[in-house]
């Protein structure tokens, strides 16, 4: 499968030593630049270090001014951080690179919340930030993404630590590109790097004078410079060139015989090899650090010594047949190319940041869904859960889903300091998302999510999609809208999409303006609203649930409403008919099994919401009428005849007509279960939970869909 990348940004910061100029660079510089040309993120790869040079190797480059490198009174590094930082201020990047710099990485945490890639170009265990296991596990821990150069570099940074972590790390080697044709050589001997006794130049030296001495017609070259003491080669065929742009000294070994590398310390890498047999020298390395990853095809000193290394120059002179089968074999064979491995690199940075279009993945997403699942009150909600439904659907239609109850969390883990519990729950947060990682976040009817957890949770994923929902009433003529209203404010500009049980025009009528604001409604669940009540003769002609809020389980003294008031009036009408009202006149809400029980009795269902009938909306209790097979009398003012028609739900007027269609289809059961079953077919038809939940995530991802 191929994913497709989606304006990931990346800042690549150089440690402020490594010149990324064509005159000064070295083997950190070359390989960003080399890496660079090849990346499909090309165009959105921007790479900052410090010079005072002006000859950079790409356009992309930025730099960062430091007052004083060796200033004894401010640390350089510090000082280089806050620069970058300062840089990148007004600036969006979805990944940071640091090469070589573990401390830089240490600094820049401490701020920004990008992903990091921290590259190794050295021993990890020589570095400042890395040398201890501490510090080492600290990098594991906190580092997205880990690169070495070598094996051996690895390897380095994994001592005395358990590689089962291994797999927060990638080995991504120096590449070179290949050459179309070997070009006519010259008998030069080529020796290129520091020239001091580290690289082994002191061998070289001692061996390349008894070298020139015996064979008349080669030359010797030593391409590098060192400061410091260093061996110096006195003869009239060696020539010191300096230190030479990196084209400069790929074009000297194209035309070079043998190349050589006796280096004493432990080479990350070792560059100089692997471009000298990419080029079709015969190369002669030590046994030392990541020098023999470099190719396979080299002669490896078993000695370190320059008695060794001028029998080997000496085999290489004399026996042109070797010397050419290593030139041939290394320049067809090069083992790391720069376009293989800036596909790796740039696999590792998709894979890292997961910035892809959703639907690439079959539409087969992880799914956090946070709700009230109740546990606090013994799961009594269940067969009114939304949330629950939600879970259902997203499983049914091939998702993962995770659910997570906010007000259970903070119940269970309730501690004498709310704040404290506060604080635990939004860690719980960052680390689950941190650990399942999902690609859309949905909730509902909570304000326990603080904004500084949804910022890092963005952060952590930035093409996760978040939206919220809402079941409860948004019109103006109840107090209760005013609270809700503000509930879902809340969140509404940070969420992707809010999802009300409201058509969104009673919202716009109240001049109250929200983003992507869908309208859903209350699903159906095939386990949930599982009984075909018409099939049946139930004993009671009509059933009513209402409660005084949901985490209630009994009736609020002295509490009237709307629904009181209205529901005391039609019971005087009801002469003659076996009603079940629960939640008035002294008889308690019921919940659970206990709903169930009743509600299977009744013939009839009347839907009746909190607040004056507004479009659309409804209790979720209409899912439990309608789901189950009860012929349901619904207001007319709610216009969901809009949705369902005569022969599926039953409209009434007022109080007045209510009451005589309740008389009516009493005494009229063939109509009565006929209009029952056909808006049970109906609302599974239209709003199960499957189809809600597919809505839902096609809304949220921006494909195109209706509700019904």
């Amino acid at each position: 499968m191929t994913l497709k990348n989606i304006n990931i940004r990346i800042a690549t910061i150089l440690p402020y030593k490594e010149n990324y100029t064509f005159s000064k660079a070295q083997a950190a510089a070359i390989w960003v630049a080399d890496f660079y040309k090849f990346s499909n993120f090309k165009n959105v790869n921007f790479i900052f270090g410090n010079t005072n040079k002006k000859d950079f190797l790409t356009k992309n480059y930025i730099n960062i001014s430091i007052s004083n490198k060796k200033s004894k009174f401010k640390s350089t590094t510090k000082e280089y951080c806050e620069n970058f930082i300062k840089k990148i201020n007004n600036q969006s990047f979805d990944i940071i690179e640091i090469h070589n710099r573990p401390m830089v990485f240490r600094i820049l945490k401490k701020t920004l919340s990008e992903k990091f890639i921290l590259y190794f170009h050295n021993d990890p265990l020589t570095m400042k930030g890395s040398k201890s296991i501490n510090e080492r596990l600290f990098l594991l821990d906190n580092v997205d993404k880990i690169i070495f150069v070598s094996k051996w570099t690895q390897n380095q940074f994994f001592k005395d630590i358990d590689e089962k972590l291994i797999n927060k790390t990638e080995i991504v080697y120096p590449s070179i590109h290949k050459c179309k044709k070997i070009e006519k050589k010259k008998n030069n001997i080529v020796f290129i790097g520091k020239l001091n006794k580290s690289k082994g130049y002191d061998i070289y030296a001692e061996a390349i004078i008894k070298i020139l001495d015996k064979y008349k017609n080669w030359n010797a070259y030593s391409i590098g410079d060192e400061s410091r003491d260093r061996p110096y080669i006195n003869h009239k065929r060696h020539f010191e060139l300096g230190f030479l742009k990196h084209t400069n000294v790929l074009n000297f070994l194209n035309k070079s015989e043998i190349a050589v590398v006796p280096s004493r310390w432990e080479e990350p890498f070792g560059r100089t090899a692997l471009e000298s047999s990419s080029r079709a020298c015969a190369t002669i390395i030590s046994n030392r650090g990541g020098l023999p990853e470099t190719t396979d095809h080299s002669i490896i000193l078993k000695t370190l010594n320059s008695e060794e290394l001028f029998k080997k120059i000496k085999l290489l002179i004399t026996n042109k047949k070797i010397r050419k089968k290593l030139q041939i074999l290394g320049f067809n064979n090069v083992k790391h190319t720069i376009k293989n491995n800036a596909k790796l690199i740039d696999e590792i940075r998709s894979k890292l940041i997961h910035n892809f279009n959703l639907s690439y993945i079959k539409n087969k997403f992880r799914i956090i869904n946070l709700y009230n699942i109740g546990q606090k009150l013994n799961h009594r909600l269940y067969n009114i859960s939304i949330g629950k439904k939600f879970t259902n659907g997203f499983i049914r239609n091939g998702h993962d889903v995770l659910d997570i109850s906010d007000r259970d969390f903070l119940k269970q883990n309730r501690s004498f300091s709310l704040s404290n519990n506060n604080s635990h729950f939004q860690n719980y947060l960052v680390k689950t998302f941190k650990n399942y990682n999902p690609d859309f976040f949905i909730f509902g009817h909570t304000t326990n999510i603080d904004f500084e957890t949804l910022d890092i949770i963005k952060n952590n994923n930035k093409n996760l999609i978040i939206s919220q929902w809402n079941e409860d009433p948004v019109m103006p003529s109840l107090d209760y809208s005013k609270k809700n209203i503000e509930n879902i404010k809340l969140y509404s500009q940070i969420v992707d999409h809010n999802f009300i049980t409201t058509d969104p025009s009673v919202l716009r009528k109240q001049n109250i303006k929200i983003d992507n604001l869908h309208f859903f409604f209350v699903p159906v669940d095939k386990n949930i609203e599982c009984f075909d009540v018409y099939k049946s003769n139930p004993a009671m002609d009509l059933f009513y649930a209402m409660s005084h809020g949901v985490n209630r389980a009994k009736l609020k003294k002295g509490k009237i409403d709307d629904r009181l008031i209205f529901l005391n009036k039609l019971t005087s009408k009801l002469n003659g008919i076996n009603y079940d009202f629960y939640g008035i006149k002294n008889k308690e809400p019921i919940w659970g099994n206990q709903f169930y029980k009743a509600l299977v009795n009744s013939k009839m269902g009347l839907n009746l919401s909190r607040g004056l009938p507004t479009k659309y909306y409804s209790s979720n209790r209409i899912a439990s009428l309608i789901g189950n097979g009860l012929l349901t009398f619904i207001d007319k003012k709610t216009e969901l005849g809009d949705i369902f028609n005569k022969h599926e739900i039953v409209l009434y007027e007022n109080i007045d007509d209510l009451s005589e269609k309740i008389k009516f289809y009493k005494d009229n059961s063939k109509s009565r279960i006929s209009i029952a079953k056909k808006g049970k077919i109906k609302y599974f038809k239209l709003f199960n939970e499957l189809k809600i939940t597919q809505y839902i995530l096609d809304k949220s991802t921006g494909n195109p869909t209706k509700l019904y």
